[in-house]
């Protein structure tokens, strides 16, 4: 049996702990029971800002779960450092845990354990490796790494371990764990890993988002669950109308933090997080490391430990093949259709457009020529955004269009291609759409349609592909320099492929 497996196999001793531990049942933030033994935060840091804890009336709860294996203990410091090295792990906080270089050295439960070979993952990703014993501890944490990296996993199996270690849901409880997602697509998709990995141990989990009916999610909320997952504006929605509540929440995960600053949810988080226990644990996760976001961070994080994958510098998936046609306006959709007919061989297809307008437009024109397209944006329906999902996973409509709502969390196997038809409004936006190729050490492949429209990210991209090892065209590097821009041959990619190095660089 797991380390950490304090369940015992008997679904009745997650109650009888508690009576055990003489503690009884949450009674909120103004019952009279123990206070928490979290030992006010673990540590004292003075480079971090101490959080105001008053902790008289919270329920005692337990957070750091984690037993050093042998063969992790037998690792020097030599070898630590070349497994960092090696896999571009960077870390900083106080006594930081070495990595994990197997599952099993992470001690999960077996039921776990389970869904993990059953998964077929063979060893944990670089943010797993170091994420997991560092979560375990208890400790907050930030963790920046690009989309794909297994981040997902990284905070979802430490909180399946903590749930399993917390008193029992009474009627009327709130979750365990709240995991907070910028959009709806991203946080179903997070559903169901928790759903997964948290069915053998009987861990119920909900998803909370708009463009649906509340009552099924409401319904969820009363029967109660262990782990929400939520986008912030639903949930307030939820909290508001008082249909449950955050008082048993020890656990926050703020998934994609970067992005939900982007989409303008800093006050509704503020708001969120001011009715959580301030001796929470807080995982905090983004691919990129803007001043915003530092700054979030600053404000829901104590003596966190930090673990960097990569660098925190703006950078795209190495295993993505970038190319970029410099282009009119004009000459987009016919250098769309060649590109089709030549990249298309039955594998899924993603093309990003800027407008919902646009995205209709496009889909439209595609299926009138013949093209197997399904379009997804803000303005549909939650069922019909399934619908389409739906088909563009199985195959049954490989080319899909989108616009940013997609950008982030969409997590379909085996997207070959990525198009950006228009070019995002940041460069935050084109790494992370370009994201959804490549993934789980999968090869992908990026074209881009840049006009003269879009020359000031110029400069920011050169240095993005060539930090990632991809040929510049001279077209694009002109226009970096300032140049006006020069477009590319009736052929776009193909003319200009010596500048990439292959005539055809699909192939």
């Amino acid at each position: 049996m797991s380390r950490y497996d304090s369940r015992s196999g008997d679904p009745t001793s997650y109650r009888d702990r508690r009576s055990d531990s003489g503690l009884g049942a949450p009674t909120g933030f103004g019952g009279s029971v123990q206070h928490s033994s979290s030992n006010k935060r673990d540590h004292d840091d003075g480079g971090s800002p101490k959080r105001n804890v008053s902790l008289d009336g919270l329920p005692h709860f337990e957070k750091n779960f984690y037993i050093e294996s042998p063969a992790v203990r037998a690792m020097t410091d030599a070898e630590v450092n070349e497994y960092r090295q090696q896999r571009e792990i960077t870390v900083e906080g106080r006594d930081i845990p070495k990595p994990v270089k197997t599952f099993q050295d992470a001690g999960f439960p077996e039921y776990v354990m389970q869904e993990i070979t059953k998964a077929g993952f063979t060893e944990p990703t670089p943010i797993q490796s170091q994420g997991w014993p560092m979560a375990l501890k208890g400790r907050d944490l930030i963790g920046i790494a690009e989309t794909g990296s297994g981040k997902t996993l990284a905070y979802l199996l430490p909180a399946i371990v903590h749930v399993n270690a917390q008193p029992i849901l009474d009627p009327g409880d709130g979750p365990i764990v709240l995991v907070l997602a910028p959009t709806r697509e991203l946080a179903v998709q997070i559903q169901q890993e928790a759903t997964k990995f948290g069915a053998s141990s009987r861990i119920k989990s909900t998803c909370i988002y708009g463009g649906v009916p509340k009552g099924p999610q409401v319904r969820d909320l009363q029967k109660g669950v262990e782990i929400v997952i939520a986008t912030p504006g639903r949930l307030i929605d939820m909290l508001e109308s008082n249909h449950t509540n955050l008082q048993r929440v020890t656990y926050l995960v703020l998934d994609e933090a970067d992005r939900m600053l982007d989409m303008g949810f800093d006050p509704q988080l503020r708001k969120i997080v001011s009715q959580i226990r301030p001796d929470r644990q807080t995982l905090y996760w983004s691919a990129t490391w803007p001043k915003e976001v530092e700054q979030l961070a600053r404000k829901f994080l104590y003596n966190p430990y930090k673990v960097i994958i990569g660098s925190e510098d703006l950078k795209a998936n190495h295993a993505i093949r970038q190319y970029v046609d410099i282009v009119s306006e004009k000459q987009k959709y016919d250098k769309l259709v060649k590109l089709l007919e030549d990249i298309m061989d039955g594998s899924r297809i993603l093309i990003f457009m800027d407008t919902k307008k646009g995205c209709d437009q496009i889909t439209r024109q595609l299926r009138m020529d013949g093209w197997p397209a399904l379009s997804i944006h803000g303005d549909k329906s939650q069922a019909e955004r399934d619908w389409v999902l739906s088909e563009f996973k199985s195959g049954k409509s490989p080319i899909m269009t989108a616009t940013d709502v997609a950008a982030r969390g969409l997590d379909v196997k085996d997207v070959k291609y990525v198009i950006n038809y228009d070019f995002p409004g940041s460069l935050e936006d084109y790494v992370h759409r370009i994201g959804r190729t490549g993934r789980a050490g999968a090869k992908g492949t990026a074209y881009t349609f840049f006009t003269a429209a879009n020359a000031r990210f110029a400069k920011e991209l050169i240095a993005i592909l060539e930090e990632a090892g991809q040929k510049v065209s001279p077209e694009l590097a002109a226009m970096g320099r300032g140049a006006p821009p020069l477009p590319s041959g009736p052929r776009g990619f193909q003319d200009r492929g010596r500048g990439y190095g292959s005539s055809r660089p699909w192939s």
